[in-house]
């Protein structure tokens, strides 16, 4: 195998000194394994916090802090010029994802190396929070610094970036309800999403919203011998997963009552709009190493993975799972499952539904529990604002190409909340390509992707300012 060093040498020859400079500052940060799930990374955690806070101040900003919360804190930073000039806020988190299973990574998830791949052939850099979002979020300090050396900024920037993304930004709303004073802005700014390809830019113009619950089935009092029992008490394993299988109908629709009833639907032109998307399945089902696709009937696979809601098990277990054997009927199974939910459908409506709903399933000589973990609505963003216009000028500026409004399938439930709370609106401006591989082993982002965030980000903020004058 070729060294990290070697590598590294042979595909960032080209760069210029203040791109390696930007290269090996996110290669520091990628290696802090700020895991906000993790309690034993509490430490790492706020090392991390620390980072961010300190890359604000050597960038430039005139005031920062690091504010504590009752989980992990959250690094705000700024830099104020007029107050007659539009506030941009920028969102970003600094936790990332377990690496788990680590063994299925091919290099060590906090050590970063650069690797080609045939969507990324200038290399991409392999690493836990690679894309997902300190390569994101890191775009966003180089693009500030740019524009203060060049003198090019015109318009006061904030920074509110959070350790508790991954884990559901439980304390994140308390502190903006707390603060909007302090995070009084025009237009929110947002890298935490991705593009349909490098050829193709694309801006976020919609989230899905989210229900993640935890449920538990309990038999008898304790492990059971299988010999000795099987047959005759329930295993919690098997009614489980009896009762998940019952969560679809043959047509891959969700069986809840009432789950569909908020449900909106787009009208037929609109999903024309959608399908007009570059997309082609084979390559999609190559990417993922799948024979077929399969999902709800009536639907296409991108709007299966967009704008329809969904049921999904991301975990099961229970009984005994080391190696060897160990023949018993568990007394307790567990399975942890999401519900990624469209415009109109309220996350605690729904999880309230799927409470009663699993519950009623259990047959006798079981008892379930279901607890939920947290959850977040929907967002749609108008591409009729001036921040969107400002974007997609940008991009069509970097790109050579126009890029396309397109809804995402996964969720950030604080972009609503912003919105309620700020009373402004998100522009979603994401580089990631689905192929990044976030929240999975072996997660990467490519030196193009990175540095064409940091050559698009700058231009919007020129194209925000200008369109704000012409408005004002």
């Amino acid at each position: 195998m070729v060294s990290f060093v070697t590598i590294q040498n042979k595909l960032t020859m080209n760069l210029t000194t203040d791109q390696k400079r930007y290269l090996e500052e996110w290669m520091s940060f990628l290696r802090i394994p700020s895991v906000s799930a993790d309690p034993t990374q509490k430490e790492a955690v706020r090392q991390a916090a620390d980072w961010v806070k300190n890359a604000l101040d050597k960038v430039g900003c005139n005031h920062t802090e690091i504010i504590p919360t009752a989980g992990h804190p959250i690094v705000y930073g700024e830099h104020l010029i007029d107050s007659n000039l539009p506030t941009v806020l920028v969102y970003g988190h600094y936790d990332v994802q377990p690496p788990d299973p680590v063994e299925l990574w091919e290099s060590p998830p906090f050590e970063p190396v650069i690797k080609t791949t045939p969507l990324h052939p200038e290399g991409a850099v392999f690493a836990r929070g690679a894309c997902d979002d300190k390569g994101q979020m890191f775009m966003h300090i180089k693009a500030f610094e740019i524009m203060r050396n060049e003198g090019s900024l015109e318009c006061n920037i904030k920074f509110m970036i959070e350790g508790e993304e991954e884990v559901g930004s439980n304390h994140l709303e308390d502190f903006v309800k707390n603060n909007k004073e302090k995070l009084a802005c025009d237009v929110i700014l947002i890298s935490d999403t991705g593009m349909i390809s490098r050829e193709q830019p694309s801006i976020s113009t919609g989230l899905r919203g989210l229900s993640y619950m935890e449920v538990t089935v309990t038999g008898p009092n304790r492990d059971l011998h299988s010999g000795l029992y099987g047959g005759a008490v329930a295993n919690p394993i098997n009614v489980l997963c009896v009762m998940i299988a019952q969560l679809h109908d043959k047509n891959k629709r969700i069986t809840v009552p009432g789950f569909y009833d908020q449900v909106e639907e787009l009208s037929l032109n609109e999903r024309k709009v959608m399908a007009e998307a570059p997309f082609r399945l084979e390559e999609f089902k190559k990417s993922i190493g799948i024979q077929e696709v399969t999902g709800e009937e009536g639907y296409s696979n991108e709007e299966r993975r967009t704008i329809r809601p969904t049921l999904d098990v991301n975990g099961i277990w229970g009984g005994y799972t080391g190696e060897g054997a160990k023949t018993v009927i568990p007394s307790k199974a567990h399975a942890k499952i999401s519900m990624r939910l469209v415009p109109n459908q309220d996350w605690n409506e729904i999880s309230d539904l799927f409470r009663k709903h699993f519950q009623s399933l259990a047959p006798k000589g079981v008892t379930v529990s279901v607890q939920t973990h947290h959850g977040g609505y929907a967002y749609v963003t108008p591409t009729n604002n001036i921040a969107y216009q400002a974007a997609h000028q940008a991009y069509f500026e970097t790109f050579g190409i126009a890029p396309i409004p397109s809804r995402g399938g996964g969720s950030i439930p604080i972009v609503p909340m912003f919105e309620n709370e700020l009373g402004v609106k998100s522009i979603l401006m994401g580089f990631g390509l689905d192929s990044d591989a976030i929240h999975s082993p072996n997660e990467h982002f490519g030196l193009f992707n990175f540095f064409k965030g940091i050559e698009t980000i700058p231009r919007f903020y020129s194209h925000y300012c200008e369109l704000q004058k012409k408005t004002n």
